[in-house]
């Protein structure tokens, strides 16, 4: 963990370390409440999700579901991390909504929106708070300002598999005026996944984010916590991804991949570029464009309940290497984790 250039704690000691899950959880027949560190991914689950996604460090949450099986009302609501900005502490806060719907075994839908607010002095209102609020509606209403998000899930289970994900950020309508010519910010994930056989699986999916999906004209309204993304840590790229999932010998995983993505030069970290600079700001890949082949294999061994291995290792092509023309690189990226489970459970006096 203290090698990590994206772990924010502290780590000029020998060791570092953080609490990776810690919650208390309510749970009855139509609801349920939480507070605490837990990962979640709000989106098809073999991709990280376009807003919300295991990539923060301890995004800790206060966290509702209200329904049944097949209709909830969910919702998020936790604070980022403190700004300074101009010598002024900026408090900052994020909320996601969310109607999940399964009309049938074979479908799942899910609309939802988000607002990232944040100020000097600033407080979590509660019309944001609100499970049943539309926070751009509220936006509108109240004369506050926040970064509002839209967002549309989907999935189709059958012998092929159908999914995606598609979130609005700022779309223009009009082309009047000089604030009209702000490209537009958008993310999304399709996909399809099957089975080959009784020891294969397949999957393959195409996700692209645009250069000012997550960014805002208040560059304190941007879903980063402690500067990592609360869905994605990356805009301006796209990535097609194929891998197969083979089962060799029992508790053995193999996972040929072969990925292939595209990196423009916008960040989520960069300031909001200014009205005179839209007519050239690109609305997807800005500037010098690099490239990645990725060829790979990653999988898992898991003998005994207890005990797991996981490894990944990959070989990538990069042409345009760090948005410089005509420079190329080869890199071996790999990884390898080792895991032992322990527990204990017993009935309270």
């Amino acid at each position: 963990l203290k090698y990590d250039p994206d772990w924010y704690g502290k780590k000029d000691r020998k060791i570092a370390g953080r609490t990776a899950e810690s919650y208390v959880s309510a749970q009855w027949r139509y609801g349920e409440v939480f507070f605490g560190r837990l990962d979640r991914n709000w989106g098809p689950s073999i991709v990280q999700g376009l807003l919300l996604s295991d990539d923060p460090y301890g995004l800790d949450h206060l966290g509702i579901t209200l329904g049944t099986s097949r209709v909830q009302l969910q919702a998020i609501a936790t604070q980022l991390d403190d700004r300074d900005s101009a010598g002024v502490l900026v408090h900052r806060y994020m909320t996601q909504h969310r109607l999940w719907i399964r009309p049938s075994s074979s479908w799942t839908l899910a609309l939802w929106d988000a607002s990232v607010l944040s100020g000097a002095d600033r407080e979590f209102e509660p019309w944001y708070l609100n499970i049943l609020n539309i926070g751009y509606l509220e936006q509108l209403n109240t004369g506050t300002n926040v970064n509002s998000f839209f967002g549309l899930d989907f999935e189709r289970r059958g012998h092929i598999t159908l999914f995606g994900q598609l979130m609005l950020d700022d779309i223009q309508v009009d082309r009047k005026t000089a604030l009209d010519q702000k490209p537009s910010s958008y993310a999304l994930t399709l996909g399809t996944k099957g089975r080959a056989g009784a020891g294969a699986a397949w999957s393959l999916f195409y996700t692209r984010v645009s250069n000012l999906a997550y960014r805002n004209e208040n560059n304190l309204q941007v879903p980063l916590y402690h500067f990592l993304g609360t869905g994605r840590n990356f805009d301006d790229y796209d990535q097609a991804t194929l891998k197969l999932g083979l089962l060799p010998r029992a508790a053995l995983l193999i996972e040929p991949e072969l990925t292939l993505l595209r990196q423009g030069e916008g960040d989520p970290r960069l300031p909001h570029p200014l009205v005179p600079d839209y007519p050239t700001t690109a609305a997807f890949l800005q500037g010098v464009v690099e490239r990645t082949v990725r060829v790979a294999l990653s999988g898992s061994y898991a003998p005994v309940a207890r005990f797991g291995l996981r490894f990944d290792g990959g070989v990538h092509r990069i042409s345009n290497y760090l948005h410089m023309s005509g420079q190329t690189r080869t890199k071996f990226v790999g990884s390898l984790s080792i895991a032992y489970r322990f527990s204990t459970q017993g009935a309270l006096p």
